[in-house]
């Protein structure tokens, strides 16, 4: 393995630390939720909006970002999107008020996930290995992914508690600029020609027969649909986690341990589920991690927590996180090639991030009108499971080939 990767490692390299850094930091925002709302006069809701608004605007670009990668190549959307990442951090660090707020940890940090996380890193990982690899591959990338959460969130809890909560996200202004020369090199994924297509496939299609090949088969549909509750799980514990622990009583640095904790383990999740994708049906086991995420968030909440079964949860929580991103993109490929990856991608993800805007701004609304988180987390792990149960039974049952009029490459 090592002997086919060592010409794209540069690429691969890049591609890890951009995904690192845009996930990590994104993560870790909510460790700044308390004292963020209390110094700029916001509620909850508000704070929580912005993130809401934030996976909404990452959500709805993700496709655009996948087409434009397909017409002007993947380097100037990535090295674009971290150029916002910095813009939106410091206007996050400088606010005054909720507008500040929104368009920094919002619209523009939105935007610049759509060119700089998952669905662009995973596409320009596949497109970088030899198919008999590609799904381990997949799980290195995203346990490199990981490792972001692992510094940000203890380093801006740190200097948050230490000097003021406009610091720690001032760090964290430091730290996206090295996105940029990351972006740069994982660009030269732009060098590396597609396959050729299959006989009788025509090289050209149009956006609106890829989009109309993919909403019409059934496989790639459920895995979308299912997708929706994944965002909505993630970004409420992300979000709400922090705060959760506060009104609980607990040592603030214990949310980003925890968080941390999570990042550690989403390595290993990372590569398990990369190696186990390339072995077993791979929509089986999105379902698998929905059931037991599920499973895991309704022990969690059911007790008060303590700090060892915080972070007993944030280490199976953090195994069953961002193991679907191999997954969801070994299977984008199988069901509709290379060419077409980070859009087609980025099409699933639009659902993954309208529950994501419901877990985020929910959670926040759900808080502010009953005072508890509750209801909110009995709603994720009941959506979770019929979710899990239905994406397990379908994949069992349906074959994943490709559609008729859109073969992969």
């Amino acid at each position: 393995m090592l002997h086919a990767i060592r010409p794209v490692m540069p690429i691969l390299i890049g591609t890890a630390l951009m995904l690192s850094l845009s996930m990590g930091l994104r993560q870790s925002l909510g460790i700044f939720l308390q004292p963020l709302t209390r110094d700029v006069a916001i509620s909850v809701a508000d704070f929580t909006l912005a993130i809401a608004v934030q996976n909404l605007a990452w959500g709805f670009l993700q496709p655009v970002a996948g087409a434009w990668a397909v017409r002007f190549g993947f380097r100037p959307v990535m090295v674009a999107g971290a150029v916002l990442y910095v813009l939106g951090l410091a206007l996050m660090a400088t606010a005054q008020g909720l507008f500040a707020v929104m368009m920094g940890a919002g619209v523009l940090i939105g935007a610049s996930l759509a060119c700089t996380a998952a669905a662009i890193a995973l596409s320009v990982t596949a497109r970088a290995v030899p198919p008999a690899i590609r799904s381990t591959m997949l799980g290195v990338v995203s346990a490199a992914g990981s490792l972001g959460a692992l510094m940000a969130a203890p380093l801006g809890q740190f200097l948050s508690q230490d000097f003021g909560w406009r610091i720690g996200v001032a760090s964290f202004v430091v730290l996206s600029l090295v996105m940029l020369p990351a972006a740069w090199y994982a660009g030269r994924v732009d060098r590396i020609p597609l396959p050729a297509p299959p006989p009788g496939e025509g090289p050209d299609r149009s956006v609106p027969q890829v989009l109309g090949a993919a909403l019409g088969h059934a496989p790639f549909v459920v895995m979308t649909c299912a997708y929706f509750v994944c965002g909505m799980q993630l970004v409420f514990i992300t979000t709400h986690l922090p705060s959760y622990l506060a009104i609980c009583g607990m040592d603030p640095m214990l949310s980003a341990e925890t968080l941390g904790v999570i990042g550690g383990f989403n390595v290993l999740g990372s590569l398990f589920f990369g190696w186990a994708g390339g072995r077993w049906n791979k929509l089986a086991l999105l379902g698998l991690i929905y059931v037991g995420r599920s499973l895991v968030l309704g022990w969690y909440f059911m007790a008060p927590p303590s700090p060892a079964s915080t972070l007993v949860f944030g280490a199976l929580m953090g195994f069953l996180w961002l193991g679907v991103g191999p997954l969801v993109a070994g299977a984008v490929v199988e069901m509709f090639g290379l060419k077409w990856q980070a859009m087609i991608s980025g099409l699933a993800f639009m659902s993954h991030q309208l529950g994501s805007f419901l877990g985020a701004y929910g959670g926040g609304v759900i808080y502010d009108r009953l005072g508890s988180y509750g209801l909110a987390w009995q709603i994720g792990v009941a959506v979770g499971l019929t979710a899990g149960a239905v994406q397990i039974v379908f994949a069992l049952s349906r074959p994943t080939a490709p559609p008729p009029r859109l073969m992969p490459a």
